[in-house]
This record gives structure tokens, sequence and C-alpha cells, in this order.
């Protein structure tokens, strides 16, 4: 398939392009630049939301995957709020003009707080402009695409481990405090439960997802169990052989921060056994 990724050139986009392009797609990589994107993908470099016929501009990708968001790591950041128009509109275009499966990235930040397995039933009240933000752009992705008869899937994500040094998770921070030679890392008492998956999974996933229209609405990207903060981060250390220490209770949960939360794996297990046997 032709496949149309926005915010290619971003911490996820990269990863997902490749994957996306070691299933056979024919990838349109879009982004303000595309320095960072595999170089066997279409790059094209421009302001999505300053394009009157997004359809055609792109070549009349089959399938739109809309990766493209500001600030993701700033959970509370005005720009959640002031680009929504922009992404509603560029969506709407989309769907105006023909495209037939429209994916877009998701957060489990839409939830809010909660406790247990999330799918696709569980309410969502967001407790940050960031969740608000994508909650929203859910809802309104969601009817467009049923208004016009367009397969619609919701990739909602969740904790991912990968050892960027240039990302804005845990992770990310901990690899640039050990390249630092730094031997303390202040943590908070670890306790909590998340859905942790790894970046080269998270980004299988996703094709995974996309490359197919028999499960869709929303899809959980995720481990599908939930482990402890301080376990994964543990491991994580080990696994990259850092020589650095966790410092913990420096920091508080954060109020909005669930004790333990995951995310129901049913849907994407069906995907990857699919996907697998194809």
């Amino acid at each position: 398939m032709r496949i149309l990724v926005t915010g290619a050139n971003g911490y996820l986009g990269q990863g997902i392009v490749k994957s996306l392009l070691e299933l056979g797609h024919t990838v349109v990589a879009a982004d303000f630049a595309t320095t960072h994107v595999d170089e066997h993908a279409e790059r094209v470099d421009c302001d999505l939301f300053n394009i009157d016929d997004p359809f055609t501009y792109f070549g009349k990708p089959d399938v739109l995957l809309h990766l493209a968001w500001r600030d993701g790591f700033v959970h509370n950041s005005d720009a959640h709020i002031e680009d929504l128009p922009k992404h509603y509109h560029f969506i709407k275009k989309m769907a105006e003009s023909g495209i037939r499966q429209i994916a877009a990235m998701g957060s489990m930040h839409e939830i809010g707080f909660y406790e247990g397995s999330i799918d696709e039933h569980t309410p969502c009240n967001p407790m940050s402009l960031y969740g608000i933000g994508k909650n929203a752009l859910r809802e309104a992705t969601e009817l467009i695409c049923k208004q016009h008869n367009i397969v619609f899937q919701w990739l909602r994500g969740y904790y991912i481990v990968g050892n960027s040094k240039y990302g804005n998770s845990i992770f990310s921070k901990i690899t640039a405090a050990a390249h630092e030679g730094k031997t303390e890392f202040p943590f908070t008492t670890g306790q909590n439960q998340y859905d942790f998956v790894d970046y080269q999974v998270f980004c299988d996933q996703v094709a995974a997802a996309v490359s197919q229209k028999d499960v869709n609405g929303i899809i959980n990207i995720g481990s599908g169990k939930p482990e402890k903060l301080a376990d994964r981060v543990e491991r994580f250390i080990k696994e990259n052989g850092y020589s650095i220490k966790l410092k913990y209770g420096a920091f508080h949960d954060r109020p909005y921060d669930s004790k333990a939360v995951w995310g129901s794996g049913a849907k994407i297990e069906r995907i990857m056994q699919e996907v697998h046997h194809a």
C-alpha cells in the first residue's frame, strides 16, 4: 500500500517508517524537515497544515497514518489546544478527497486516572491538555470516518522504552544522564505499575495495525501487561550496561499517575498473528 506518515521525522515516526518499509509498503514521509527519515521512503518537507488538497499533493495514498503532534511530552502545553483545529481540518480534507483508511496516534493519557486494564470501552476523563487534545481529535476523527465510510484506527500508545538520548521519556533521560557520566538519577518511589513496550515492538505493532483493515477502532499499542516502574527501569539500566543508580523518593508521584494501569492486548495480539501468518 501507499502510506502517508505525518510527523515522520519524530522519535516515533523514524522507527515506524522503517517498520512499514520492511512490510513492503511505499511510504510517503512528511514533516517540516525529514533529515532523520529512512531514505527508502519518499520524503516530503512541508507544512501539512498549509496544503489545500493534501490527498492529491501526497500522491493519493491508500492510508493516512497521522503521527504529527507538537509538545507531546509537555503535558500542559497550550499547543495541544491551539493546534487541534489544524489537525481536524487536515484530517477532514483527507477524508473529503478520497482517503479510504485513517489511523492516528493516540495516548493512554486520554484516559486520565484509571486503575486496571484499559480497552476501547474504558471511559476517558483526561487530566492534562495533552490528554484533552488527543481525546478530542480521536472523537472528531471517528466522526469524520463514519460520515465518509472510512476505516478508522486509533492507535493508543503506552509507555515506550527506548535508549535514544533525544526522547523525553524517563528512559531517554537516564540514557542522557549515563552518557554525561552521572552516577545518580533522581527518581520517584517507582512502585507504580505501567504498560511498558520496547521501541522496536511499538513501531512494529503500529506498522502491522495499519497494514490490515479487519481490526479497527481503538487499538492498544503496548505489552498488554503491567510492570512496576522501578523493576522496568532497573532492568533498562542493566540491559544497557549503565553504571547509574536510582535515587528513590527524590520526586513525588504525580497525582494523576495511576498505581497500576495497562492496555488490553486482545486486539494487537490478533493483528500480530495475522501479519505473521500473511
